[in-house]
């Protein structure tokens, strides 16, 4: 009787899982769909901060931190998040941030504040600048939602929280949502969509911030 080796044995056996686990792989593709890795790359795309301000938006001395956005996991993402039932997030295939939403958004914040030519200083956490105040924000909402047969809304709510240093007093509490309708259901129109509803709610969070942080300065 003629006996297999033990390793020539295992060759087979591995050779063997190798082509069950291909087979297995591709028994989960429907025609025309791609494997992992084949295909053309996901489109980028990111947002702008906000530029122009109401002329009544107060001048103010002191210096400002910007936390980055706590969210929800399904959020906390690159992809870009579509949500047709209530219960269930969806993504769009092949279109990502730039960054996670929340780091976009923090980023976005930062710039937006900048942009007011208001305020003395303002930055990240991360930098260490000694603040007279702190922002803490929650991104609570940052997707499409679709609600009939026509383009979805792109929904955005931001919850702020203003804290006075060295104290640690919560001075104010606001919360800031958006939502805007898409022109049509593709990709340029909805991150226009978001990009429109973000900008809306960075403009009211700068507005807020500085009215609420003068009148506790006083």
């Amino acid at each position: 009787m003629h006996h297999t080796p033990p390793h020539a044995r295992r060759r087979v056996f591995l050779q063997g899982i190798g082509a069950l686990s291909l087979a297995s792989a591709l028994s989960g593709c429907g025609v025309g769909e791609l494997l992992p890795g084949q295909g053309p790359p996901p489109r980028l795309f990111r947002l702008s901060p906000k530029s122009t301000f109401d002329a009544d938006l107060p001048t103010v001395d002191w210096q400002l931190v910007i936390e980055e956005p706590i969210s929800p996991t399904g959020l906390s993402t690159t992809r870009i998040p579509l949500q047709r039932r209530a219960v269930e997030l969806e993504y769009y295939a092949r279109a990502n941030w730039t960054d996670r939403a929340p780091a976009m958004v923090h980023t976005l914040a930062v710039e937006s504040f900048e942009n007011s030519n208001r305020i003395v200083a303002v930055g990240r956490e991360s930098l260490g600048l000694r603040s007279d105040f702190i922002l803490k924000l929650d991104l609570r909402e940052f997707q499409t939602e679709y609600s009939g047969k026509g383009p979805p809304d792109a929904h955005v709510r931001l919850n702020a929280k203003l804290v006075q240093m060295p104290q640690r007093t919560i001075i104010g509490s606001q919360r800031f949502t958006r939502r805007i309708t898409a022109k049509a259901d593709t990709l340029e129109d909805i991150v226009e969509a978001f990009d429109d509803a973000l900008g809306k709610v960075l403009k009211e969070l700068v507005t807020w911030t500085l009215k609420s942080g003068q009148a506790a300065r006083r």
